[in-house]
């Protein structure tokens, strides 16, 4: 790629969701429970009690006062999960020895965290297999609120190229993305870009490389700059095409740095499926001139073998 035609690129964010159901209070909460109970008669521990009758209709009974718009019913069998996985904690440390399995450690971690966060409470567990999730609003109708890691896109304004994508853990703000990003594109490319095109979710940003740095919906702008802002929506059909044709909308692999994998992988993927189209044209020419000539030269033997001697 020449240097020059990484003179503008265009910043965005999107959410890389994870593999993972939509989170309610009585599904975690017996979860919870059903695991640390498990990783406890793996370890030999014999547990007072363990409430996998009642837990199960219990789960299932919040789920319908829910459906049936029930909230106070449901609230109160909610309250008797939390109830009974603290009694399984306390069970559980109670009778755990000294030098426990790093296992049963690790449910006993997720299950005392689970059962202490509330509905204000900060960095929330809303995955037992994936603790590292977190709950994203995007502001979109259809989807109000995502569940996954955010990821920074950076594209070229001309050719629409992936130069950079990088899974930004934390969920921190836009305009806080961009030294990251930056720096990430300045490894992989070896160049510095002089002109940055966002929207106005980084408002406030300032780039530490000295690029300058235009928003979307600015005033007062030279006849050419006005021209290139109109580049800065080439990053939108970009984020859906990666969604869509490739994985980025479904995370499986495991970790942050699963994360950070996934989201590298899926840019390689989307320049890879650019190049195949910009070949398809090319090589749909080649063959339909293979095929013309092989016709004529089809055509040319029949006459020949039909004129008489």
């Amino acid at each position: 790629m020449k240097r020059e035609s990484l003179s503008t690129i265009v910043l965005d964010t999107t959410v890389q969701p994870k593999a993972i159901a939509h989170p309610t209070d009585s599904r975690l909460l017996n979860r919870a429970r059903e695991q640390l109970v498990n990783a406890a008669q793996d370890c030999g521990i014999t547990l007072r009690q363990s409430y996998v009758r009642v837990g199960r209709a219990a789960e299932c009974q919040a789920g319908r006062y829910a459906h049936a718009r029930q909230y106070r019913r449901m609230r109160r069998e909610i309250r008797r999960l939390r109830t009974r996985l603290g009694r399984e904690i306390r069970d559980v440390e109670r009778k755990a020895p000294g030098e426990t399995s790093q296992a049963l450690r690790d449910r006993l971690a997720l299950a005392k965290r689970l059962h202490a966060q509330q509905r204000d409470s900060k960095n929330k567990l809303y995955a037992l297999h994936a603790p590292e999730v977190e709950c994203i609003a995007k502001g979109k109708a259809r989807t109000l609120y995502e569940f996954g890691v955010k990821v920074s896109v950076a594209v070229t304004a001309r050719e629409g190229i992936v130069v950079g994508m990088r899974s930004m853990p934390g969920n921190p703000y836009d305009g806080h993305t961009v030294d990251s990003a930056f720096e990430q594109v300045q490894v992989l490319t070896d160049a510095t870009p002089a002109i940055v095109l966002a929207d106005r979710g980084y408002k406030g940003a300032m780039p530490a490389c000295g690029a300058r740095l235009i928003l979307s919906h600015t005033r007062k702008l030279p006849a050419k700059l006005k021209r290139l802002l109109k580049r800065r929506q080439v990053i939108e059909p970009m984020i859906e095409h990666m969604k869509t044709d490739g994985l980025l909308a479904r995370n499986w692999l495991k970790g942050e740095i699963g994360d950070a994998l996934h989201a590298v992988l899926c840019g390689a993927g989307h320049n890879l499926r650019m190049i195949l189209a910009h070949l398809r044209v090319p090589f749909a020419a080649f063959i339909r001139w293979l095929i013309g000539s092989t016709v004529i030269v089809s055509a040319a033997r029949w006459h020949l073998a039909a004129v008489p001697n």
